[in-house]
């Protein structure tokens, strides 16, 4: 069968008894880099052989590693840290295994998704992690118009050399008020949650320069209080010339009132009395 084992994300006293049991017992490891895991499993006195598997050989190696788990022999694959198959290369063999129905068994570890999102201090109840965005510009803004009304905690994943521009087109498409959270060298000694909204972040990181890899945790779209403050950006005069310019389409002055008032949150009554006035 193939055994999809999760490793540390940072601190090695999180790797499982059952991970390290089942690495020792599989008669092979697939793994992302193999010489990243070889550190692995010489700190666990683990001497599974292993052979690489990323994203350039899958289609490869993923047949490759099919034909020898259907020959009976036993694989766990692997990523350089935290759960293999979620936005990693693994998901291609998963695929390959469910289509020649190979049993799969997964052996939990540390998540960087969900770290980030424990500690994030923002709604943990909904969420929908997104990935790295594409180093394709249009593609990327894309990206981002697509989730620009989501309401859930939305979390990514961004290479220090990318982040200010990253955040640079979050504060475009969401707002510079929008909150976030920027996790870094998690589960290790200098475990870091910046939270602050995206206009402040875009001046931290414009004058300190991001080191190491981050996940970045963002807060949803308050559907509410964009129409709340849509409303209050309607002034009574505002309110007024609507009204008119509906009834001077052909609208009941009533009907264009109670619209209008809904709309901009302007009281109804006044509306009608100050339009009956002029």
């Amino acid at each position: 069968m193939l055994y999809i084992v999760g490793t540390p994300i940072g601190n090695l006293s999180d790797f499982s008894p059952r991970a390290i049991q089942t690495l020792r017992d599989v008669d092979f490891i697939a793994a992302e880099d193999t010489r990243v895991t070889l550190k692995l499993l010489n700190h666990f006195e683990i001497e599974t052989p292993m052979i690489s598997y990323y994203e350039h050989n899958i289609r490869q190696k993923g047949e490759y590693i099919v034909s020898r788990i259907l020959n009976g022999e036993n694989c766990a694959i692997v990523t350089d840290a935290g759960m293999p198959c979620i936005s990693d290369p693994g998901e291609d063999l998963v695929k390959l295994c469910a289509e020649h129905d190979i049993p799969i068994a997964v052996v939990p570890g540390p998540s960087a998704v969900v770290s980030a999102l424990a500690a994030s201090g923002l709604p943990t109840g909904r969420f929908t992690f997104e990935g790295f965005l594409s180093v394709n510009r249009p593609q990327r803004l894309q990206h981002l118009d697509e989730v620009k009304e989501e309401t859930r905690t939305m979390i990514f994943y961004e290479a220090p050399h990318k982040l200010l521009a990253t955040l640079q087109d979050f504060a475009k498409t969401f707002g510079s008020e929008r909150k976030i959270t920027l996790c870094k060298e998690l589960t290790k000694l200098h475990e870091q949650h910046h939270r602050t909204t995206l206009g402040e972040a875009v001046a931290y990181y414009t004058e300190n320069k991001p080191k190491g890899e981050y996940v970045l945790v963002l807060e949803g779209f308050d559907k509410a209080a964009a129409q709340q403050a849509e409303k209050d950006s309607y002034t009574m005069e505002d309110a007024i010339a609507m009204v008119k310019a509906k009834v001077e389409s052909g609208e009941k002055l009533t009907v264009a009132c109670k619209e209008v008032a809904k709309m901009t949150g302007q009281n109804r009554a006044e509306l009608y009395r100050w339009v009956c006035n002029e």
